[in-house]
C-alpha cells in the first residue's frame, strides 16, 4: 500500500456529526465505513446501531416513526433500527414499565471514536442511575476491522453502587428489505421452539420462513432454544446472509419476533437474559461486581443460482 494513498479515508472513515431536520434533528451521530460495510452509531440513544449497510445495500428495518429525538410513547417512536438495546428496567411488555425498558433513551458518553490501520473502535458509558437508587453503569465497546464484513459490540455491565441491583437485558437486532424478503430463510441449529401466543402456535410450520407481507397481519414471537449461539437470515434473491452470534453464557434466552404485516415488514433476532411475559426474571448484579457480554453482526455473499 506504501505510496499509493497519502489519506486513510480512502480505506476507511469515522465521521461525526449531528443531524439537523425533522424528528431526527439534534441527534448526535458516528458515521462508520470500514470499506466493506457501514453502519451508523446514534450517541444520542445509548450508542446503539441505528443502520448497517453491505455493498451500499441497506439490512435494517426502520420503522415508519424514523429515528427522533422526541420522548414520545414507544410506540409513537421505537424506530427499529440494526441494534436497540432494551433494559435495564424492563424488557417486553410490562405493567407499569415503558415498553422495552429506557436503557435505549440515555445519551451515551464518547470516550475514544477512532479509525486507523488497526480498525474503527468506539467506546462508550451509558449510566443508568437514580437518586436514592441504582447506579449501573453500561460500558460499551464496538470494533470492526477494517475490510471486514462484521461489527463487534462488547458490553460491560457494572454495579457502581453500594447496594446489589436487579436488572435484564435484551438485544433487539432488527432486519427490513431489502436484506428481509419473500423467500429468505431463517438458519439455526433449534432445540426447542415455544410460540409466544396462540397465533403464533397456528403458525409454527413457517416460523422460520419469510412470506410475502399481508395487510394487517398479526405479528409472532417465538422462544427459541438454540443449541449454537449463532442464527442466520439467507436471502438467495441478493445471495446475501446475515449472522448474529453472541455470549450465551449470559444470554441465555433467545426470542425471534417476526412481523410480516404490510409497512411493518420486519425480522427480530433477540438474545436476551430473560424470557417475556408470566417468564420474566431479573438477574442480580452485586455491588461493584462486573458481567459481560457480546453480539457480532456478520454479513457475507452466498453463491448465486
Amino acid at each position: 500500500m506504501k505510496g499509493k494513498i497519502s489519506n486513510f479515508q480512502q480505506l476507511a472513515s469515522l465521521r461525526r456529526y449531528t443531524l439537523t431536520e425533522g424528528g431526527e434533528k439534534g441527534l448526535d451521530v458516528i458515521d462508520c465505513d470500514n470499506g466493506k460495510i457501514r453502519f451508523l452509531i446514534n450517541v444520542s440513544k445509548a450508542c446503539d446501531i441505528m443502520q448497517l449497510y453491505h455493498e451500499g445495500q441497506n439490512l435494517s428495518f426502520i420503522s415508519k416513526n424514523g429515528f427522533t429525538k422526541r420522548e414520545t410513547p414507544f410506540i409513537n417512536r421505537f424506530e427499529g433500527g440494526m441494534l436497540y438495546t432494551c433494559g435495564l428496567d424492563s424488557v417486553g411488555a410490562r405493567t407499569g414499565y415503558e415498553l422495552h425498558g429506557t436503557l435505549h433513551n440515555i445519551p451515551a458518553q464518547i470516550v475514544q471514536a477512532e479509525c486507523n490501520e488497526k480498525g474503527i473502535v468506539i467506546q462508550a458509558i451509558i449510566r443508568d442511575s437514580a437518586l436514592f437508587g441504582k447506579n449501573l453503569v453500561l460500558k460499551r465497546k464496538i470494533f470492526s476491522s477494517v475490510q471486514s464484513q462484521s461489527i463487534t459490540l462488547e458490553d460491560s455491565l457494572v454495579n457502581e453502587g453500594f447496594n446489589d441491583e436487579n436488572y435484564c437485558l435484551l438485544y433487539h437486532v432488527n432486519l427490513g428489505y431489502p436484506m428481509l424478503d419473500e423467500g429468505c430463510d431463517i438458519i439455526a441449529n433449534v432445540n426447542s421452539c415455544t410460540s409466544r401466543t396462540e397465533w403464533a402456535e397456528q403458525n409454527k410450520q413457517s416460523a422460520y420462513k419469510i412470506d410475502a407481507p399481508i395487510i394487517g397481519q398479526e405479528e409472532t414471537c417465538y422462544f427459541l432454544n438454540l443449541n449454537k449461539p449463532e442464527i442466520s437470515l439467507v436471502n438467495s434473491k441478493i445471495n446475501k446472509r446475515f449472522t448474529l452470534s453472541y455470549s450465551s453464557q449470559n444470554l441465555t434466552n433467545f426470542v425471534e419476533w417476526k412481523s410480516m404485516a404490510s409497512g411493518d415488514y420486519a425480522l427480530g433476532f433477540e438474545p436476551c437474559t430473560t424470557l417475556l411475559d408470566d417468564k420474566f426474571e431479573y438477574k442480580k448484579i452485586k455491588a461493584n461486581e462486573q458481567i459481560n457480554f457480546w453480539v457480532t453482526l456478520s454479513i457475507e455473499k452466498t453463491s448465486g443460482n
